[in-house]
């Protein structure tokens, strides 16, 4: 069977495949039967069911090849992150218990403003220190009675040495943690299998949630290309045929000794220094903050926590602590929260903070998929929908209403009062890179072309957050999750939106779930109303 890219040119011009792409369900539908009895596999190159949600009569003559180049630049940046490395021994792995922590810059007592600076040194299972970087660190200050923590700058030198800054953000005493996520042998490997080439990435479910009536014990499988030709490839199957599905779920079985480190994850590195003692002193004297704005380039770390409080470093967050506040600043807004569940949490969050807000019945039934808060008197509405596949759950979910964050993103026409909140990453985690960095691309397009035609259009990016570490690391360690953070920044760069760095949020506080508690979120949430407001 002929794949879009061998069928001739003048099957490719969409003009032609959307009269033939109109026959298509109703072909589907007389020759079902046949396939259910058969198990017989029917390749469509039409493009009326194609990734777009089943209706889509123009995506399959959309051509990737243009940003192969950025991607591949993008990887190439992640790929000198990461050391290329095996391991015969697990002796020969990264000991965080053999490994040491030493402070470069020792005091007895710091300014409130200072950096702290500690090296690490980091050895084997046998005491022999490492000659290679690439492990995969997190670093934190904090202190508990204060409620107060901050995230680290990790400085890799490539030879088993490293150098964490650290900003003493806040009066007190202060705690540091060096946590070992994942030694360099297992970092390297992961990306091995991350990085393993395939070409299609199955999503299954049975028919009894799609519009065709075809028997409910046959299985679609939507596959996706992910190389840069057009994607058009539709497969069906019966239940005795079950070759069609692919994925990279099982790689690191192949590599012998990952699976035995892979389970030992956020092992403390031991340090001997204690509590950091911090007092106020007049040369660090912090600036006034400008209001948060579009465009505006976060450091890391962007801020820091104190109080529960997250307080971000290149502009001022209001804190949006009574409903009088919160009502004032949606006043006539919409706003749209395209993306996964942990910016579900947003709307949920406000929805809890402002009583006034009710939800419509989207009669959608099971796991929510859409919700819809409004305030009529205040004419305030806020539209959440989750994004297109990759979308990994529990539950099964219908695809009848199913589309992608850059189709929705082309069909709103924007103006100073509508706000678009985009979220994207932990569902992408057990896919190769380069398919979660080409799907911020299209939305990064789509963004450009709705700033084009309404400029006043406001748009924040929300970054991945962090998760739990109990989790199968294989398909969802925050390693992956920490590359798309970079290649999401790096997509985003020069823009003109707004940036939430959950990330660094999710690590200050110190929550390790895909879904934060409440009080983070309502940190991300005030950030969020705070650029808009």
């Amino acid at each position: 069977m002929k794949s879009c890219n061998e069928m001739p040119a003048q099957c490719l011009t969409c003009g032609k495949m959307s009269k033939i792409s109109r026959l298509i369900p109703i072909i589907l539908m007389v020759f079902a039967g046949y396939f259910y009895k058969s198990g017989f596999k029917f390749i469509s190159n039409s493009g009326a069911l194609t990734k777009q949600g089943m209706t889509d009569q123009t995506a399959a003559c959309v051509d990737y090849r243009n940003d192969a180049k950025e991607i591949e630049e993008i990887v190439t940046k992640l790929d000198q992150l990461i050391p290329n490395v095996t391991f015969r021994d697990i002796k020969t792995v990264t000991s965080a218990k053999n490994s040491q922590a030493t402070i470069v810059n020792r005091q007895d007592v710091y300014c409130v403003g200072d950096h702290l600076a500690v090296r690490l040194d980091l050895y084997d299972h046998m005491g022999k220190r490492k000659e290679h970087g690439g492990d995969f660190l997190r670093a934190r200050i904090y202190s508990p009675n204060l409620k107060a923590g901050g995230s680290g700058l990790v400085q890799d030198h490539g030879n088993g040495t490293y150098l964490v800054d650290f900003t003493l953000f806040w009066e007190g005493n202060v705690s540091v943690s060096l946590l070992l996520i994942h030694p360099s042998e297992a970092v390297s490997a992961l990306w091995r299998a991350r990085k393993k080439g395939y070409d299609k990435i199955g999503s299954m479910s049975t028919l009894g949630f799609f519009f065709l009536p075809l028997p409910p014990a046959v299985f679609l499988s939507l596959l996706f290309s992910i190389t840069w030709g057009r994607r058009c490839n539709v497969v069906f199957r019966g239940e005795r045929s079950s070759e069609a599905y692919s994925s990279h779920f099982g790689l690191l079985a192949a590599q012998p000794g990952v699976a035995l480190i892979l389970p030992n994850i956020g092992v403390e590195i031991p340090h001997k220094f204690g509590e950091i003692h911090v007092v106020p002193c007049e040369r660090n004297k912090a600036k006034a903050a400008k209001t948060c704005w579009a465009g505006a380039q976060s450091p890391f770390p962007s801020g820091f926590v104190w109080q529960n409080q997250w307080h971000p470093l290149f502009c001022n967050m209001t804190s949006f602590n009574t409903e009088e506040k919160i009502r004032a600043c949606l006043q006539a807004k919409l706003i749209y929260f395209m993306g996964d569940s942990t910016v579900r949490q947003w709307i949920e969050n406000l929805k809890s903070r402002l009583k006034t807000l009710d939800y419509l019945n989207v009669h959608v039934s099971g796991k929510p998929q859409k919700l819809i808060a409004v305030d009529v008197a205040e004419n305030i509405q806020l539209r959440w929908k989750k994004h297109g596949h990759p979308y990994i759950g529990s539950s099964e979910y219908t695809v009848k209403d199913h589309t992608y964050v850059a189709r929705d993103i082309d069909r709103l026409s924007g103006d100073q009062n509508t706000v678009v909140v985009i979220s994207l990453g932990q569902h992408f985690r057990p896919f190769p890179i380069e398919f979660f960095i080409q799907r911020a691309i299209r939305i990064r397009e789509a963004v450009q072309r709705l700033l084009l035609r309404s400029p006043d259009t406001r748009v924040v990016v929300k970054g991945e957050n962090t998760r739990e570490m109990t989790v199968e690391q294989e398909l969802f360690s925050d390693f992956h999750g920490y590359s798309q953070y970079l290649a999401l920044k790096d997509v985003f760069r020069d823009l003109n939106v707004g940036f939430i760095d959950t990330w660094d949020m999710t690590v200050a506080f110190d929550t390790n779930s895909v879904h934060p508690p409440n009080h983070v979120v309502r940190n991300e949430v005030d950030l969020l109303l705070s650029y808009i407001c």
